[in-house]
């Protein structure tokens, strides 16, 4: 089980950037995939991203050229870059890994672009 704190949403305008971070604690994170999550109101959690404990990354198809994903082992974190940001980014993002451990999620963190 990884224990997860996301951290640095906030409310950006469209075509701002921001970057989240996910710090975590727990015995396995340096070999699991870790994810990035979000969950828009109304909708279904969806995967945004995704990182190996290697460092390969998958981007959802529609984010490719404004999300990135990157991990620090060494520090047990997880980041989310964001730019270009548009309304329909507006959601809680969370971390957890691939495949989701429902012992895992966190609280996430509110990424609000207005439009």
């Amino acid at each position: 089980q990884v224990q997860v704190v996301e951290s640095g949403g906030g409310l950006v305008q469209a075509g701002g950037s921001l970057k989240l971070s996910c710090t975590t604690s727990g015995s396995k994170f340096s070999i699991n995939t870790m994810g990035w999550y979000r969950q828009a109101p109304g909708k279904q959690r969806e995967l945004v991203a995704s990182i190996s404990n290697f460092g390969d990354t998958i981007v959802a198809s529609s984010l490719k050229g404004r999300f990135t994903i990157s991990r620090d082992n060494v520090k047990n974190a997880v980041f989310l870059h964001m730019t270009s940001l548009k309304p329909e980014d507006t959601a809680v993002y969370y971390c957890n890994e691939v495949p989701a451990d429902s012992r895992s999620w966190g609280q996430g963190s509110l990424v609000t672009v207005p439009s």
